[in-house]
């Protein structure tokens, strides 16, 4: 079996990466493994070694005819590449997550794959109840108010009209909640909360301070995985040919009682979307923090999904709760881990 996964060098990437190989210890298989990212890891550090590596840009003019020569001899594509920054500027934030996927596409087409599967995200739901979950069939055309849920919604289109032209080809499509561990910390950390704040004396005293008051809408409600669970689930849909789309999240929902929990908030008030969105929205643009408005929205209004699809089919079970996960982010982000080999991960 020949994998080939684009955009192999960041949080999910790296992790799946690892349990690729895995996959191939267990098995003794002759499992070979392509990772396509614009900027390359260190080939000689784990999990990066051992894998065909290719320098290609998604978004570039080239991209087509470059991505199709990589994956000519692919059974099987992951496509993970998506960028989450820089928000200011959304054509070139377009021009990557949208174009780069239709660049995939038509390479994935062209190559011959026998099998593709896409990462798309809870995101690229309309908006929903939080109880009782979704499942599946939830109309997939995002939030218009934020551009990530839009595009994300888009990416679904893409997809559709991929299935219509090329129904022989299987399509699985991964809809996670948030992606969390340790060694995605800084890079978490830079593309949500900036460099004023993750910069190394801030971190360091904000990570002492036990915030007196925790600001939060009562409706948001959200979703997390472990990097590694969602690793395992791209495996499994690989490995039983899965298609259709797959909701992908660890237990429990993340209520405002949770977060605040978590952040060790001494008090959480309930306050108006709108007023949170509106101190979001301002201290982003005046670049005081990475975070759009729009993951507001998307924290207010997105469904909770049921899982029971994946875990029914495929056998999935998380190994973490979404409070471990919750937990790995949070020591990652406050000590600034990464990883060294990885562009994308490099440590603070």
């Amino acid at each position: 079996m020949r994998v080939a996964t684009i955009g192999a060098t960041g949080n999910v990437g790296t992790a799946l990466l690892g349990r690729l190989k895995q996959a191939r210890r267990e098995r003794d298989d002759a499992l070979h493994i392509t990772g396509i990212a614009r900027r390359l890891p260190d080939p000689a550090a784990e999990p990066y070694a051992g894998v065909e590596w290719h320098s290609i840009d998604v978004a570039s003019g080239a991209a087509r005819a470059r991505l199709a020569g990589a994956l000519a001899e692919a059974d099987a594509v992951v496509h993970l590449a998506w960028v989450l920054q820089p928000n200011h500027n959304e054509p070139s934030m377009r021009r990557v997550n949208i174009g780069g996927t239709a660049n995939v596409l038509a390479a994935a087409a062209g190559a011959g794959v026998r099998h593709l599967v896409c990462a798309t995200s809870v995101a690229a739901y309309s908006p929903g109840p939080k109880d009782p979950p979704v499942d599946e069939g939830w109309p997939a055309r995002g939030i218009a108010s934020s551009h990530y849920s839009r595009w994300k919604g888009r990416q679904e289109k893409l997809l559709d009209e991929f299935e219509r032209r090329h129904p022989y080809i299987p399509v699985a499509r991964v809809r996670p909640g948030l992606i969390f561990q340790t060694d995605a910390g800084s890079q978490i950390g830079r593309y949500f909360l900036g460099p004023l704040v993750t910069a190394s004396p801030v971190m360091s005293v904000l990570r002492r301070l036990r915030l007196p008051l925790l600001p939060v809408p009562a409706q948001s409600r959200f979703q997390a995985v472990h990097a590694d669970d969602i690793a395992d689930a791209y495996w499994r849909g690989l490995d039983q040919r899965a298609a259709g789309a797959f909701n992908v999240a660890a237990v429990p929902v993340f209520t405002p009682e949770l977060l605040a929990g978590m952040l060790r908030a001494r008090r959480l008030l309930h306050v108006p979307v709108g007023l949170v969105r509106a101190a979001v929205g301002l201290s982003w643009v005046l670049r005081l923090q990475a975070t759009d408005p729009g993951w507001i929205d998307m924290a207010a209004h997105a469904p909770i999904m049921s899982t029971a699809r994946i875990r029914k089919e495929l056998g999935w079970v998380p190994r973490y709760s979404s409070l471990q996960a919750m937990q790995a982010v949070l020591e990652g982000i406050g000590e600034g881990e990464g990883v060294e080999a990885s562009p994308k991960l490099r440590p603070r």
